[in-house]
């Protein structure tokens, strides 16, 4: 059986739910997963400062505020860095269509083209392995697996670490040994490219 891939988690912190109507990433962080090991002590963290006041209601979910981000690079700085330090390995997110809809829109702020590697979506994997429960989302998946869950819930990289444990925890529970198991598993349609 071949070994399982390389993978990157990733999380984003965002000014809203829509990037379709301007919404902005504030913050991306990542982990990578290697041979099976979360890479704790080499993670992928940035603000990104999102050209635009950040509402009162994202403040209140992921604390970022305008003053955090002011001078901190634009996404077209810190996309790049992000898929860098990707390169090689396969995207994770919780709830991938989110972010990934977010990162299909932000990287038209970028100079030339820009290609998203595939990205699995491990609320898709807990759904494919906890069928009857009706939450999958993250705090529901982690009170499930039994991970502590961060004091600082909804900042990117506390929510990367904790996907992380959830991946690497749903694969093992689901016996997935192969990249096609998780592939059928866990996949997300692909983001329909304009």
């Amino acid at each position: 059986m071949p070994p399982l891939p390389t993978f990157t988690v990733f999380d984003l912190e965002t000014t809203g739910l829509d990037p379709r109507k301007g919404h902005r990433i504030v913050e991306i962080a990542a982990v990578r997963i290697e041979n099976g090991i979360v890479q704790h002590e080499r993670p992928f963290e940035s603000y990104v400062n999102p050209e635009r006041s950040i509402p009162h209601e994202a403040t209140q979910v992921n604390k970022i505020t305008d003053a955090m981000v002011m001078t901190a690079p634009t996404i077209d700085a810190v996309l790049p860095q992000f898929l860098t330090f990707a390169s090689g390995s396969i995207l994770v997110a919780h709830n991938a269509l989110f972010d990934m809809g977010f990162l299909e829109v932000e990287k038209a702020f970028c100079w030339g083209y820009v290609e998203l590697p595939e990205c699995f979506c491990t609320m898709r994997l807990s759904q494919s392995l906890f069928p009857h429960e009706f939450r999958h989302n993250l705090d529901a998946v982690s009170l499930r697996l039994k991970l502590p869950l961060p004091a600082n819930r909804h900042r990117a990289l506390p929510d990367v670490l904790l996907a992380a444990q959830a991946l690497t925890t749903m694969m093992e529970m689901g016996q997935i040994s192969s990249l096609e198991d998780l592939r059928k598993r866990a996949n997300i349609a692909p983001v329909t490219r304009r």
